[in-house]
């Protein structure tokens, strides 16, 4: 133990139990417990909007195995040397479960796996986009735990009190105290789903603008995390790849909250057309229906008014008429 440590975050020691023949993995097990929360959470804020239990989980049946595979095929790519260089298995790449899914591929192809269900199911897209947001960041929070249970992803070496303990050598791994990078990045997300669920209530945040908020803000706290680490990775004008990733997709977010907002401001009235069940009414609709109510109420009022007011001279036409023979005698 380093004697400047006196407190600091323990490594597991392995992150693989055995049942048996089985072997139960924790890294997939956080990922597993991520995707539940997300469905979950997200069903919760589709009910809330007007739509119907058991779309969001429909959808993610196409976005969930979408994300594995392009979150893998993001890591693949960008590290492809741990795969195909010399000395190196290319097998190893079909190998998930020890680790290595790119956010930046996972919520891309992620993205188009829900716009197969979102159209299969006949529901806008960013409707389902902004049930989820806050769902996918409290996702990533628990997913990051995974990276604790394999020792992977650390930062650069530090003496604070919550320094990460690594007492690994493999992979290249040099046991020490570094920054515990995998809990800033949880924390950072559970910030942004926070921060998601207040703007979303505030602002009534619709067409997509929730998710595009999700996605600037953890680009924010991803930029300064991946400049902290010190896993091996492509560098492009002195920043890692992962850096350059995280500004322009940044970039492009704000941007589309910017121009969606002047071209289709406020929240959709419905979100999933054919279901009306839901708590959720548009505004617009109920004021002409109140407006219809109440001009046939007056309408009603007239017609009571008028036929009092035919029955009055009736009745005075016939006082008229025997009151007539009277007068002669």
């Amino acid at each position: 133990m380093n004697p400047m440590n006196l407190a600091y975050i323990p490594s597991p020691s392995h992150g693989v139990q055995y049942l048996g023949p089985i072997p139960l993995r924790a890294y997939a097990f956080c990922i597993i417990i991520g995707v539940f929360v997300a469905v979950w959470f997200g069903n919760r804020r589709w009910i809330a909007r007007g739509g119907q239990s058991g779309t969001v989980a429909d959808i993610a049946v196409w976005a969930v195995p979408f994300g594995l595979v392009g979150g893998r095929l993001y890591h693949v790519i960008t590290d492809y040397e741990l795969y195909f260089s010399e000395g190196r298995d290319w097998v190893d790449a079909f190998k998930v479960w020890e680790g290595g899914l790119g956010i930046w591929g996972a919520i891309a192809l992620g993205a188009l796996g829900a716009w197969i269900g979102a159209r299969r199911r006949g529901v806008p897209m960013p409707a389902y986009a902004d049930a989820v947001a806050p769902g996918i960041a409290f996702a990533q929070a628990i997913g990051r735990w995974g990276n604790w249970f394999n020792q992977e992803l650390y930062g650069r070496e530090t003496h604070l009190p919550w320094a990460l303990h690594i007492t690994s050598s493999e992979g290249g791994r040099v046991p020490g105290y570094y920054h515990p990078t995998f809990l800033y990045e949880s924390l950072w997300c559970v910030g942004v789903g926070l921060l998601v669920i207040w703007a979303d209530r505030r602002f009534k945040l619709g067409h997509g603008r929730a998710f595009a908020l999700y996605v600037a803000a953890y680009c924010v706290g991803r930029g300064w995390i991946e400049y902290m680490r010190v896993d091996d990775a492509h560098h492009i004008l002195g920043l890692r790849l992962n850096d350059w990733t995280a500004l322009l997709v940044f970039l492009l977010a704000v941007a589309y909250i910017v121009v969606s907002s002047k071209k289709r401001p406020g929240r959709e009235a419905v979100v999933e057309p054919g279901f009306s069940d839901g708590p959720v009414k548009d505004t617009g609709a109920v004021k002409d229906t109140e407006a219809v109510e109440d001009t046939k109420a007056v309408e009603d009022t007239k017609a009571v008014e008028d036929t009092k007011a035919d029955a009055e001279d009736d009745a005075g036409a016939q006082g008229e008429e025997k009151a007539a023979p009277a007068e002669k005698s």
